[in-house]
């Protein structure tokens, strides 16, 4: 009886050692910025030798926080079967459309489904753009910018205790060149924070999600569209989150991952009421006001809503195309009655 008791307390003491050891591995991040098109500013290296912007800060966020060591390339080719198996995180800040040869991304896909880690910054989502498993996995492709790297943007956090954009409060102001998406599925992610267009200068009729998780077979991946302008990555609140990203992604920290295909359905009727209300020229205190009688009202007065702004959009465009169609007509008038002057 006396040895068991004696096994028992020794267990206890050895327990929150284990706990301590846990806690101080030290992870293995890849973090991968080649530009095929257009280079960004923060993955632009002086020379060859030197680290870009992206990969100064994100080597430095490691050696601070003592979490992770990181190997920083510009060729995915690198990226291999073999060499994942002492990767614990991908972390991406990549354009072009075909950045990863088949058997690349087959070894990231098998190798995230396995319980790894994924991590995407700004133009991850324009990377691979006609290639579905990419698409599929990372949530998105980039269809354009219409909040370009000098507005200062209000954006919504929908889920303000998550552990990963709790730093950033209920609502935020950031200025950075933000996307809009194809091959977005609302169903698949659930997205932490979005443009609010209420409060955005410049104003679109449907969601924009910034931000968001997804569980990818047993791994964890995040993404934020932020990260274009080189403030982005000197601001010490983006480092915390992109810290903090890492930190869930690589299963340390808890924060749910389940999608919020309801929290975006009424984002998306809230934009399209500040966007279509602005265009009548009312003032944003005013667009505010409605936007927000919209989120109070009951889940069956919204559905009806968003039915008749998608019809009410859809003649607005009919009338566009037809007012363009009526203009091209009298411009080959007036091309007409130019040719037969004498």
């Amino acid at each position: 009886m006396k040895t068991i008791i004696r096994a028992f307390a020794l267990l206890l003491l050895l327990s929150p050692l284990a706990g301590a050891a846990q806690e101080k591995k030290k992870y293995k991040v890849l973090a991968l910025t080649q530009s095929k098109g257009f280079r960004h500013g923060p993955v632009t290296r002086k020379s060859p030798q030197d680290l870009c912007l992206s990969e100064v800060t994100i080597t430095q966020i490691g050696k601070d926080s003592g979490l992770f060591d990181t190997e920083c390339t510009q060729d995915a080719n690198t990226i291999t079967a073999e060499k994942l198996k002492d990767v614990d995180l991908l972390l991406f800040y990549t354009t072009g459309g075909d950045l990863l040869s088949p058997a690349t991304w087959t070894a990231i896909d098998e190798w995230l489904k396995s319980g790894k880690a994924f991590v995407g910054t700004h133009s991850s989502t324009d990377t691979m753009n006609n290639h579905k498993g990419y698409y599929e996995m990372i949530n998105g492709t980039f269809s354009g910018h219409p909040w370009g790297s000098g507005e200062t943007v209000t954006m919504t956090n929908h889920d303000p205790n998550h552990v990963t954009v709790k730093m950033l409060g209920p609502e935020f102001q950031w200025k950075d060149e933000i996307y809009q998406y194809s091959h977005y599925d609302p169903k698949a992610v659930r997205v932490l924070y979005s443009l609010n267009m209420a409060k955005c200068k410049t104003r679109m009729p449907y969601h924009v999600p910034v931000c968001w998780v997804r569980e990818y077979g047993s791994g964890r991946l995040f993404y934020t569209n932020l990260g274009h302008n080189e403030s982005t990555w000197t601001n010490a609140k983006f480092k915390d989150h992109l810290l903090a990203g890492i930190r869930w992604a690589l299963k340390l920290e808890e924060g749910s991952a389940t999608p919020n295909p309801e929290v975006q359905a009424l984002e998306n009727t809230k934009s399209m009421v500040a966007a279509l209300v602005a265009s009548t020229g009312k003032k944003e205190d005013e667009i505010a006001a409605l936007v927000d009688k919209v989120a109070a009202a009951d889940p069956a007065s919204r559905a009806r809503l968003t039915d008749d702004l998608q019809g009410y959009r859809k003649e607005e465009a009919d009338l566009q195309s037809r007012f363009k169609k009526e203009q091209a007509e009298l411009q080959k008038k007036l091309v007409k009655l130019l040719s037969e002057l004498k």
